[in-house]
């Protein structure tokens, strides 16, 4: 068995694996970059070792740097988690080379499952089910297009390096292939260092269904059921299940069996994912053949979804596999109980077409009543440097009803105060009857998401009432039960601020702009009444140290005070809240200020000090996460003052640029 594993990756993955390793024994050692100086998953190390700067591609990323402090530490072994360089044939090969375990599988295998050619090739040969389309990957528009004539329109161009949906392009007819190809294979250069595409039949809606599989040294492969992975925004995965919903058992013995051919035909030794389309969506369209998709050579995101209903850690089989040993269970011994439901929590803004949102949480609120793996406890940092991931929330009930249930009450639940995070897109989905009913695809939340137009309008009078709540002194009664303002409290008050249609005060506050007022009506049994632009709440509200929750109507709340106001979370959604200070912004002194939406370095300002600049023109770009953010002007007018240079690093709603609004013309 291993004795002391170096864990080559950061957040929740670091964490999650750790947590194996203390029930085992094993000790482990935690790398970090200069931004992950002081995260979370440090703790509890036997060493913690600096491998380079900030970027990933100087930290994380650096194979020598990790190989390096493995050695120096006197680790046996060396864990990937996923990404970074967890499915890097070189690494891994490294590794081994340096008289290390990888656990994982070996470079070869890495090697020939990472091209997509080679991996669908060697599938056909073992029987197991391919897309029609070409066998070799191309460059040639020629050869591509001779493809597509041949299996028909439309079809789907893959780059044969790329992975998680990166660079595929859907060509609808022959007139269109053309600058596709180009573009594809200009993309495919740029992100992936090898142009070459595969062209494949396109399946209009389908299903993404993949199937667990683990192998050992001594020739044993098993599967662990498989997982439903339907619910994607952009190709990437945000809802996950165990097992898939509304699959015939037929198709699912089928796809079971064909993962475990297809690993058997490779050798495959230690965890390793199979995916497959299913070219149905519930709704009569597909015929309910599945095709492979890829094989991930690592330990998924997903995991545990399969640990929820197999009650198996897969981190000790990963490392039991790796240390040679047999696989712990024979097929026949592996069960699955129930059924699991997974989201992913990023910081990111729906609002803003998913931007990246990193920055410091300040205060998390989790659930307790059912697993989460989280890359902090009660607050950390999301560095613009990562995957804005910072969460998952696995729910398990008896059936696929109780753990959707389970699941959005723990999103509806869950806070991240500080930061702007997909919970209350997560909510939103969650509720959507096509989930509920399970007739999912992989377009639905894509479809969904360009026709939800989060009504922030909406939960603003919600967010008031709540700010309200948390003004009020706790432990006031009231005259009865109707009104705070009793015994030694009144003399500190001025009773001028009784008012007969707000007998327990009002609350000036501004969200997003909007001025709102809130009349509190009345106290009883704990809840208060509160009245805002026409509207009556009922608030409930307990405190917890710093932070505030309850229940607004059905929605639940959470709240952080600050200086100049609160910041809540509402069913997932987060609002900030000015408190006593209508009327008074920057449109009041005649100018806009335009500031940074994320943490990032500016990488251009387009604009210069008396330019004048319409509405939506671009003033500042702010690179974060790898994107480039476009920040715009809110209004037109003339640029009063840049507070920001190229290079700058700027914080959150740091003002970059100072506008004049321009005045209208007064008529005669």
């Amino acid at each position: 068995m291993v004795k002391r594993l170096l864990i080559a990756n950061r957040g929740e993955i670091a964490r999650r694996i750790a947590r194996t390793c203390r029930r085992l024994g094993i000790e482990y050692v935690a790398v970090h970059s200069e931004a992950d100086d002081a995260a979370a998953h440090l703790d509890g190390a036997f060493e913690q070792v600096l491998i380079g700067p900030s970027p990933a591609a100087d930290s994380y990323l650096r194979a020598d740097a990790l190989i390096d402090a493995a050695l120096r530490t006197g680790c046996d072994a060396v864990h990937p988690g996923y990404g970074f360089l967890s499915e890097n044939a070189e690494f891994a090969a490294a590794v081994a080379a340096a008289g290390l375990v990888f656990v994982g599988p070996d470079a070869s295998t890495i090697a020939a499952m990472g091209d997509k050619a080679t991996a669908k090739r060697l599938m056909a040969e073992a029987g197991v089910p391919v897309l029609p389309g070409s066998a070799e990957a191309t460059e040639s528009t020629d050869d591509i297009r001779a493809h597509a004539d041949r299996i028909g329109y439309p079809v789907i161009l893959k780059p044969v390096a790329g992975g998680g949906g990166k660079g595929m392009q859907v060509i609808e007819q022959g007139r269109d292939l053309a600058p596709a190809v180009e573009a594809a294979v200009r993309l495919a250069r740029a992100n992936f260092g090898d142009g070459r595409l595969l062209v494949e039949r396109y399946l209009r809606r389908p299903r993404h269904i993949e199937v667990q599989v683990f192998g050992d040294t001594h020739g044993n492969v098993v599967h662990l059921f498989e997982r439903e992975c339907s619910l994607q925004r952009r190709h990437q995965k945000i809802v996950e299940e165990a097992p898939a919903v509304n699959l015939p058992p037929a198709v699912r013995e089928a796809l079971l069996a064909a993962a475990v051919r297809g690993a058997q035909a490779i050798d495959y030794v230690n965890a390793g994912t199979f995916e497959f389309i299913l070219d149905s969506a519930g709704d009569g369209q597909g015929d309910g053949g599945f095709y492979f998709l890829e094989v991930n050579t690592r330990l998924q995101v997903e995991h545990p979804v399969t640990e929820a209903i197999t009650g198996l850690d897969l981190v000790e089989w990963q490392l039991r596999t790796a240390a040679g040993e047999q696989l712990p269970l024979a097929q026949g011994e592996i069960t699955a109980s129930g059924h699991a439901m997974e989201v992913r929590v990023y910081a990111e803004d729906p609002d803003a077409d998913f931007r990246p949102a990193p920055g410091r949480a300040l205060a998390a609120r989790w659930p307790t009543d059912l697993r989460v793996d989280a890359a902090f406890d009660g607050a950390g940092e999301v560095p613009v440097f990562y995957d804005p991931m910072i969460a998952k929330l696995i729910a398990h009930g008896p059936a696929r009803p109780a753990a959707l249930a389970q699941l959005l009450h723990a999103v509806r639940s869950t806070a991240v105060l500080g930061l702007t995070t997909n919970l209350g897109f997560l909510a939103d989905l969650l509720r959507h009857t096509r989930v509920s009913a399970g007739l999912i695809d992989t377009h639905l939340v894509d479809e969904f998401a360009a026709r939800a137009v989060e009504n922030r309008r909406d939960l603003e009078p919600v967010a008031a009432a709540c700010a309200a709540a948390m003004t009020l002194p706790a432990g006031h009664a009231g005259h009865g039960a109707e009104s705070p303002w009793s015994g030694s409290a009144i003399g500190a008050l001025d009773r001028q601020l009784l008012d007969r249609h707000a007998p327990l005060g009002r609350v000036a506050c501004r969200v997003a702009g909007r001025p709102l007022e809130a009349a509190l009506l009345s106290r009883r049994e704990g809840a208060l009444t509160v009245a805002v632009a026409g509207e009556r709440f009922t608030v409930t509200r307990t405190s917890n140290r710093e932070l505030f929750h309850g229940t607004v109507g059905e929605a639940l709340w959470t709240g952080l005070r600050r200086a100049d106001g609160c910041e809540l979370v509402v069913d997932g959604h987060r609002l900030t809240l000015t408190i006593g200070i209508a009327g008074e912004d920057d449109a009041a002194d005649g100018i806009d200020a335009v500031t940074s939406p994320m943490p990032g370095t500016v990488v251009q300002l387009p604009v210069a000090v008396g330019d004048v600049v319409q509405q939506g023109d671009t003033v500042a770009v702010v690179e974060a996460m790898k994107m480039e953010n476009r920040v715009l002007a809110p209004a037109s007018g003339m640029v009063e003052e840049i507070r920001c240079a190229v290079a700058d690093i700027v914080s959150a709603d740091q003002v970059l640029v100072v506008i004049t609004p321009e005045q209208p013309e007064e008529s005669a």
